[in-house]
């Protein structure tokens, strides 16, 4: 049975996926000691715009009964030079970067009946980066 299964053809549910880079500014210390260059500035326009036009979406379409909501991952591991990650681990809670599992958990939520009366939401999935 697939996680799908449990949802009627009748919801319309759109999850978007940000980033935390859209909530806030860069962090150029993270970079430090490495050859890594920080993310260029259309990354944060875009991603800070994706968080918008879900709040746009989820007004116009939300008397249609269409749930519009967006999560904002915080950063993946992927094999990063150990200075960025230990830079990277000192700005979460959890001092990890997330792992492939960490936003099933948000998106299935934000999928389900359990978050029938959300709209227009951003939801940060950052191990509390962005929570300090």
């Amino acid at each position: 049975m697939s996680i799908l299964d449990q949802f009627s053809l009748e919801d319309k549910v759109v999850v978007n996926i940000g980033s935390i880079q859209g909530m806030i500014g860069p962090t150029p210390e993270l970079y430090v000691g490495t050859d890594m260059p920080l993310p260029p500035p259309d990354y944060f326009f875009h991603k800070g715009g994706l968080v918008n036009l879900t709040r746009y979406f989820a007004s116009v379409c939300g008397k249609s009964n269409v749930r519009v909501n967006c999560i904002s991952p915080g950063g993946f591991f992927n094999h990063q030079p150990e200075s960025f990650l230990s830079n990277y681990n000192k700005h979460t809670m959890l001092g990890r970067m997330a792992g492939g599992g960490d936003l099933a958990g948000a998106i299935v939520f934000l999928l389900s009946d359990a978050s029938a009366y959300i709209k227009g939401a951003n939801l940060a999935v950052d191990g509390g980066y962005t929570a300090k």
